[in-house]
C-alpha cells in the first residue's frame, strides 16, 4: 500500500514529514544528524533515530517535538488513521468519476429517445371521437348562473350595457 505523506511546516526549510499508513504514523524530524530526542505530549522516548514511529495510533491529538543540542522544533499531530481503510491514488478516483459520469449520459440518452417516440401516441388512445368540424352543439352548462339570456329577460341584464365614455 502507498504512504500519504504531509508536510507539516515549521520554517521555509525545516519541515517534519509525517507518513500515514493504516495504523502506523511515521514522523520524521527535519534534523539530519544523529542523536535525536523525541518527547511525545511531555515524555521523554528513548528513540534517538530521525524518525519516530506511532504504531497502532488511536487518533487523538499529540503534541511531539524533537530536539538536537540546544534545537528544537514542535508538532502538533491531528491524524485520523483507520485500519480498514483503503487508499485510492488519482486515477482510480478520476476514472470512477468518469465512469459514472459516462453511465449517467447513457442513461439520459435513453431516456430522451425512448420518451420522444411517444409524443405522438399520448392523447390518440384516450379519445375516441373523430376529428374534424364539430356538428353537434356543445352540451348545456350546468350553472344556472350562466345560463344564455332569453328573450323576454333581457331587462335583468339591462345595465350591463356597453357604456359610452
Amino acid at each position: 500500500l502507498p504512504l500519504v505523506s504531509f508536510l507539516i511546516g515549521v520554517s521555509s526549510q525545516e519541515e517534519f514529514l509525517v507518513e500515514i499508513s493504516g495504523t502506523t504514523v511515521t514522523i520524521t524530524c527535519p534534523f539530519e544528524d544523529e542523536g535525536i530526542g523525541w518527547e511525545v505530549s511531555g515524555t521523554r522516548k528513548d528513540n534517538k533515530e530521525r524518525k519516530f514511529i506511532i504504531k497502532d495510533h488511536d487518533s487523538t491529538p499529540a503534541n511531539l517535538s524533537c530536539s538536537l543540542g540546544s534545537k528544537k522544533r514542535h508538532l502538533y499531530l491531528n491524524a485520523r488513521v483507520c485500519a480498514n481503510c483503503e487508499e485510492l491514488d488519482a486515477l482510480t478516483v478520476a476514472g470512477i468519476i468518469t465512469a459514472d459520469l459516462l453511465i449517467t449520459l447513457g442513461v439520459l440518452i435513453l431516456v430522451y429517445y425512448f420518451s420522444k417516440g411517444r409524443k405522438g401516441r399520448a392523447s390518440a388512445g384516450g379519445d375516441s371521437r373523430p376529428r374534424g368540424q364539430k356538428t353537434q352543439r356543445p352540451p348545456p352548462v350546468p350553472n344556472p348562473d350562466y345560463e344564455p339570456i332569453r328573450k323576454g329577460q333581457r331587462e335583468v341584464y339591462a345595465g350591463l350595457g356597453p357604456r359610452g365614455i
